[in-house]
């Protein structure tokens, strides 16, 4: 645990939590280090199946910690719009990949959201695979308020879960909405008053199905938009040689046929 970030890992399942709270996890320059650390931290770790993503205290995350970048000029960075050019972790910078990093992961994701998820809150939470809002959370897509764009991976990860229209109405008004408009709207897959509690529980469903085929289901996800029909079809061949008639595959067969607990090899 780091002064921003916190990971607990049981039975295949990293818990991982914003710990911020005092300041609704509203992101700084130490937490948005804070959050990569972890993420780089849970690509290197063997035996985790699936991360619930969620903040402590009242909220999810506000967004920037608007007080912490002051001086930063046009950017968030707090170098000026340059340093935004600048590739640091792959295809991002720095604070693209606060939301990327969860989508990169090569395991599923579940983002619990509770409280206020604002800007780049919300950005970080469309990171994750699906959502689980709480019904009260207060959600908008702020950036234009402050006389930005979102800028942190948001058009990336929006696409194809937000209708665009809908989108570009949000973008534009910074409108703020609520978990059950959410539901509605795109951002959220399902709203309910406990939302850590509900992403546990579908994370340890998740926890018990064979690694090796939920890590390809994943990367086909990640790259099934971008790609042509016949290249699709191609991917969903190679993905799958390489996971059937594995120990891991097999063990999934013959623990449903035995009506049993599977015991993956991670």
């Amino acid at each position: 645990m780091n002064e921003r970030v916190s990971i607990t890992v049981e039975n295949h399942v990293a818990d991982v939590r914003l710990t911020r709270a005092d300041k609704m996890n509203a992101l700084d320059p130490a937490m948005f280090e804070g959050i990569i650390a972890v993420g780089e931290r849970i690509a290197s770790m063997q035996g985790i199946r699936v991360v619930v993503l969620s903040g402590e205290g009242r909220s999810f995350c506000a967004g920037l910690d608007m007080e912490s970048m002051k001086g930063g000029g046009a950017s968030a960075s707090g170098n000026g719009a340059k340093s935004l050019i600048e590739r640091t972790h792959g295809n991002a910078n720095t604070f693209q990949q606060v939301a990327m990093l969860w989508r990169k992961l090569p395991m599923p994701v579940i983002a619990a959201v509770h409280g206020v998820c604002f800007g780049g809150g919300l950005q970080i939470a469309s990171g994750a695979d699906f959502r689980i809002v709480a019904p009260d959370a207060r959600m908008a897509v702020m950036e234009m308020k402050w006389g930005l764009i979102p800028d942190m991976g948001g058009y990336a990860l929006w696409r194809g879960m937000v209708r665009e229209d809908v989108l570009r109405e949000l973008t534009y008004t910074n409108r703020e909405f609520s978990g059950v408009d959410a539901l509605t709207l795109g951002f959220a897959t399902y709203v309910d008053d406990n939302p850590h509690a509900r992403a546990m529980a579908i994370a340890r469903e998740i926890a018990n199905r064979n690694p090796e085929a939920m890590r390809e289901a994943k990367a086909l996800f990640n790259e099934y938009t971008d790609l042509s029909e016949d290249e699709i079809l191609m991917s969903e061949s190679v993905r799958q040689n390489r996971v059937i008639r594995t120990p891991n595959q097999i063990e999934a067969v013959m623990s449903q046929m035995l009506k049993r607990t599977a015991n993956f090899k991670d």
